[in-house]
């Protein structure tokens, strides 16, 4: 079977807010394979390597980083459309850029971007993904940003639904090329939303095991996650523990795509969309888990932020984090020269945009290099380097 109706189709795209000349010498690619293929190729992606998933600047070579984390979603994604008959290339494309936007340091870096960033309008580290991708990323020479397809922007902006209150970086964009913010996003999108919950909870688990933070007994009292085990030591009596617990990653993974593709599979079958604007109007998500499994994946997450997000050592180096860009935040606004030339050669005279300048400086930095600048102007971090 091929696309369905109400997937997003390349040849129907609504364009880009730039009508790129054609050479001839770019290959054949439709829209949406060139909109994964420009996020793959950009500098932002590849900073993401170097940028926090839930371990700051790990010691071990094994932790997920923004970049791993992101190729495992766009896997989940990918399978996820493919069993749907949706457009595979551009919930991948959606996938990867997704975590685009995240400041170093994970989310103690944008805790801090935020409160820095108070005065000046506030600060979103989705709205960020947007503004890296459609202004900040420029590899080409006739325009801002990446050009990057109506929708995947659309899709991007929409990450967690409608946006009707959006946030400066957001509402500048959508001014120039409308993404229709209040409707919800195409189903390619609602995917990409819903792998980025499966991969980061088992994954995280995964890692947190791996960390020694996070106790095995801590999982078993999450009813989900008890019986999954049972059932991995009544197939595979005998085995080494830690063998069982790989097979408990993969054995919740699976159960959390099969059921995420049963149930919205019956949904769509119900609301029967005939386009992919169809579903853009139909007043809620079709893509989504099952009640009972909505509910094992809220309790999966609870438990990670009480034992693992919120754990005494964890709590200890956010802190630290949150010091580092805070500081890097004050050092450049009050001293501008010590930012690059090519930064301090287009900083603007005026606020809010001054400090936005200064904010999308700290966005794009990885944590190594934070660290390095902090080390450079300010002193020796306390950041202790890892677990």
């Amino acid at each position: 079977m091929g696309r369905a109706p109400y997937a997003c189709d390349p040849a129907q795209s609504r364009g880009r807010l730039h009508q790129p000349a054609d050479h001839g010498t770019r290959g054949p690619r439709d829209n949406f394979q060139r909109d994964r293929d420009r996020i793959i190729h950009s500098i932002a992606f590849r900073r993401l390597r170097d940028k926090t998933q839930v371990f700051i600047a790990p010691d071990g070579d094994h932790y997920r980083v923004r970049l791993t984390h992101s190729l495992e979603v766009a896997q989940i994604a990918r399978t996820v459309a493919r069993a749907l008959h949706l457009n595979e290339d551009l919930t991948e494309a959606l996938a990867l850029a997704h975590d685009i936007g995240h400041p170093p340091f994970g989310h103690a870096g944008e805790d801090a971007l935020i409160t820095a960033m108070q005065r000046f309008g506030g600060w979103d580290h989705n709205a960020h993904t947007l503004r890296t991708l459609t202004l900040l990323e420029s590899p080409y020479p006739h325009f801002c940003g990446l050009n990057l397809s109506w929708e995947m922007l659309e899709g991007l902006a929409k990450h967690n639904g409608p946006v009707t209150n959006p946030p400066w970086a957001l509402a500048s964009y959508n001014a120039q090329h409308d993404l229709r913010l209040t409707s919800y996003a195409s189903l390619e999108a609602q995917v990409a939303a819903l792998a980025d919950d499966i991969a980061y909870d088992n994954h995280d688990i995964d890692d947190g095991l791996r960390s020694g933070l996070l106790a095995f007994d801590a999982l078993l009292d999450v009813p989900f996650i008890a019986a999954s085990w049972a059932n991995v030591q009544a197939r595979l009596p005998g085995i080494a523990h830690q063998a069982q617990v790989r097979e408990l990653i993969r054995d919740m993974i699976g159960q959390m795509v099969n059921n995420l593709v049963a149930t919205s599979a019956a949904n769509i079958t119900a609301a029967a969309p005939r386009s992919v604007d169809d579903v853009r109007g139909y007043g809620r998500p079709l893509i989504g888990f099952s009640a009972d499994m909505a509910e094992h994946e809220r309790a999966v997450k609870a438990m990670l932020y009480a034992k693992l997000y919120r754990s005494p050592p964890v709590k200890k180096l956010q802190t630290q984090a949150r010091h580092v860009v805070s500081a890097l935040f004050d050092l450049y606004h009050s001293a501008p020269q010590h930012l690059p030339d090519d930064w301090r050669g287009r900083l603007p005279e005026t606020e809010p945009d001054r400090a936005r300048h200064i904010s999308d400086f700290i966005a794009g930095m990885t944590d190594r290099y934070a660290l390095a600048r902090f080390a450079e102007h300010i002193g020796p971090p306390s950041l202790s380097g890892g677990f």
